[in-house]
């Protein structure tokens, strides 16, 4: 089994004027220590106007700085919002390609549509069609990466004319694909996509043993791909922190997951928010205080001793996921605390599972190799079409069918612009 991070960039009031450029090299700082650590994969959302839970609303960015300063590290978005109103799909496909290329090849792709009215309403997003406009955006962005023309759509949501976008990913045709998947159906949804499941529920291991095999189950039978290529890997993402004294840890990451926990229902649940006014983290912790010093929350973490968390996630491994995604800045962990627990799991936790990761990964690959071949070939393949010569000049050309009516200095000018005028359409013929 391999492990993630999370960079949800979770900033609590009160805020100075330096929070967040703090909390953002802070972040980078991290990256760049899990990459040398060990750690496989540095994840990041897309999230918009979610005040104090999560000020990640240009992943692609810090992502990028991000490639600067790593070298093995996979680098993943969890999510790309993906309906045409947050993000153009052509758009999509540009960061996409740009940001694999700047990384070497190091790419994860993950998309969603988002939940929260703060997200759908802040953008004119219909909630109602946010699921559609998702998948229809994703099988056109991936046509976008791997095809040279892409030869335009005309669709649902959104219409695009021919073009060849670029730059391509390194990640040929394009980088893995993953989908947020919050319930049993979604994670069937992955699976007959051909995508990886990004699980965000905190499910134990038994649940995570069933997620696993009707996963697998659903990408035998029913998988026709949405991209050209298949990722059929499920993970999922927890709560994190690690201390030698696992009552320090609980201590801390009860209180840093009541914050947690309690911004995720106010976003997503219940909450009422004035934006630029509402102080989540003051009502976390008046709701923390009237329910007896913590928020419960459902499922399962990994917070705790470094034997304590091997025994966990080895349950995890034999539940038979692919990855771990460790969120492990959150609340108001300090950057000490979190530097440490990060060393720590590295040293004492790390190594026996990336022992056992290449011969358990080769194994799976060999399980579902003929369920792969076969699901690529039941996709059907696009034809080439012709693609059509387009106008490409700017709507303020010079008039190049009249030279003389201007002066000596431009008339020159303009002869010159129709000569090789008449050259590019004697090309185009």
């Amino acid at each position: 089994m391999e492990f993630g991070l999370f960079f949800a960039q979770q900033l609590p009031r009160p805020w100075g004027p330096d929070a967040e450029p703090a909390m953002f090299q802070e972040s980078l700082d991290q990256v760049e220590l899990a990459d040398r650590l060990g750690f496989d994969y540095a994840w990041s959302p897309e999230q918009h106007f979610l005040e104090e839970y999560s000020h990640s609303s240009a992943p692609e960015v810090f992502l990028a700085a991000a490639s600067q300063r790593t070298r093995t590290i996979r680098l993943g978005h969890a999510v790309v919002l993906m309906p045409p109103g947050y993000n153009e799909p052509a758009r999509v496909a540009e960061r996409i390609a740009t940001l694999d290329v700047l990384s070497r090849g190091r790419v994860e792709f993950g998309i969603g549509h988002s939940k929260t009215r703060m997200e759908l309403e802040g953008f004119g997003v219909d909630p109602h069609a946010r699921h559609e406009m998702s998948l229809e955006a994703l099988g056109q962005v991936t046509e976008m990466m791997a095809r040279e023309p892409y030869p335009g759509y005309v669709g649902t949501h959104f219409s695009m004319p021919a073009r060849n976008v670029v730059p391509k990913p390194v990640q040929r045709p394009h980088p893995p694909l993953w989908i947020a998947c919050s319930d049993d159906e979604t994670v069937r949804l992955a699976a007959r996509l051909g995508i990886g499941a990004l699980a965000h529920s905190f499910f134990d291991p038994a649940e995570a043993k069933t997620v696993v095999e009707d996963y697998h189950e659903t990408f035998r039978r029913e998988c026709v791909p949405i991209g050209h290529t298949v990722n059929p890997r499920v993970a999922t993402m927890v709560p994190f922190h690690c201390h030698p004294d696992a009552d320090v840890a609980k201590e801390r990451g009860e209180r840093a997951g009541s914050f947690f926990t309690y911004a995720v229902r106010h976003y997503h649940v219940f909450g009422r928010h004035r934006p630029g006014a509402t102080d989540v983290w003051e009502r976390s912790e008046t709701v923390r205080e009237e329910l007896g010093g913590t928020i419960p929350h459902r499922g399962e973490h990994a917070i705790g001793s470094p034997a304590e968390l091997v025994e966990r996630l080895r349950a995890y491994q034999d539940a038979g996921l692919d990855q771990t995604i460790l969120l492990h800045q959150f609340g108001r962990l300090p950057y000490a605390e979190v530097r440490a627990s990060l060393e720590l799991f590295a040293a004492e936790v790390l190594p026996g599972f990336a022992a056992q990761h290449a011969e358990i990964r080769a194994r799976r690959d060999a399980e579902l190799a003929p369920y792969v071949a076969a699901a690529l070939a039941r996709k059907e393949r696009a034809t080439g079409a012709a693609v059509p010569l387009v106008d490409a000049y700017g709507l303020s050309r010079p008039p190049l069918e009249d030279p003389d009516a201007h002066p000596p200095h431009v008339r020159d000018l303009l002869v010159e612009l129709a000569r090789m005028a008449a050259v590019a359409r004697r090309l185009d013929s």
